[in-house]
């Protein structure tokens, strides 16, 4: 049994759904759930019964839910009282975070945080790999897009757009696509993992899958968006790649009007993080600065 499990618990049985309680914690709702299942397996027992509105407390349940209160609430006295004359951020953050992106967006808000807390020392690791937070050391990892299951505890900090665009100087043997049906007949650049070859539009209010192919699949997105803008097909990516292009004519946009689902941006570290006031310091901070736009921390 651990500590956070029951706090995720408490925080469950007080908003009665596990949506409510995950915007309480500003955790996902996956990760809400799994803890309190995994906590259920640790005990061997029901805790709470599941319907489609809302959550049912058992008897068993009710008994956890009061001595955790009251195990939670010893546990934050105790940490109040160890913790005065310890509330500035401090000591070494280590951190692993995407290669483009942060070359981007990250890099000048990283400087901003540490004259702001000028006891952090930040090791930063720019990489588009996904690392072991916590096998390869690392405080806490921003991540983009659909996160795998795990322990570590994933914080949302931004929505990212996905732009469809290519180069005035791409010319097919069609015109361009007027509905995402037409990609099928057209060169298209591929952003990600190998194996991957559909893209995601949204016809109708309705998200849908549609089969690309093309001359170049690569996991860097500069690789991509700069043979875009040679003209060698339509490539879609996230915005934070493609606006300098936008701007200056270099890519257009192209079915603008059938968008594609947003990446999430988030924090994610390992729970035994979680109190670390330079972690949460970070994070928070990241949060505040991205909530004004990217491009306009």
């Amino acid at each position: 049994m651990q500590l956070d499990d029951l706090r995720i618990f408490v925080a469950t049985v007080d908003a009665r759904n596990f949506t409510s309680a995950a915007n309480r914690l500003q955790l996902s709702k996956q990760f809400v759930s799994r803890r309190v299942m995994a906590l259920e397996s640790s005990l061997g027992v029901r805790l709470l019964v599941r319907n489609t509105r809302k959550l049912a407390v058992t008897d068993l349940g009710q008994d956890l839910y009061e001595r955790a209160k009251r195990i939670l609430a010893e546990v934050a006295d105790a940490q109040a009282a160890l913790s005065l004359g310890r509330t500035r951020p401090r000591g070494l953050l280590r951190v692993s975070a995407p290669l483009s992106f942060s070359t981007a967006h990250l890099s000048p808000l990283v400087a901003d945080f540490m004259r702001a807390n000028p006891d952090v020392r930040i090791d930063i690791e720019l990489s588009d790999r996904t690392v072991d937070v916590i096998g390869d050391g690392f405080d806490m990892a921003l991540r983009i897009g659909t996160l795998t299951d795990s322990t570590l505890i994933a914080q949302q900090l931004a929505e990212i757009r996905m732009i469809a665009c290519c180069s005035p100087r791409y010319r097919p043997a069609e015109r361009l696509p007027a509905t995402p049906a037409d990609l099928a007949r057209h060169a298209c650049l591929l952003y990600g993992r190998e194996g991957v070859t559909g893209w995601t539009l949204t016809v109708d209010g309705e998200k849908r899958v549609f089969e690309v192919s093309g001359p170049l699949r690569a996991d860097n997105g500069e690789v991509v968006r700069d043979a875009a803008i040679a003209g060698l097909g339509i490539a879609l990516l996230p915005e934070f790649i493609v606006s300098p292009a936008l701007a200056s004519g270099a890519l257009v946009e192209v079915l603008s009007e059938f968008a594609a689902p947003s990446l999430a941006l988030y924090a994610v570290y390992p729970q035994h993080r979680e109190h670390s006031i330079t972690v949460r310091s970070f994070t928070q901070f990241l949060r505040q600065r991205f909530a004004r736009g990217l491009g306009q921390q």
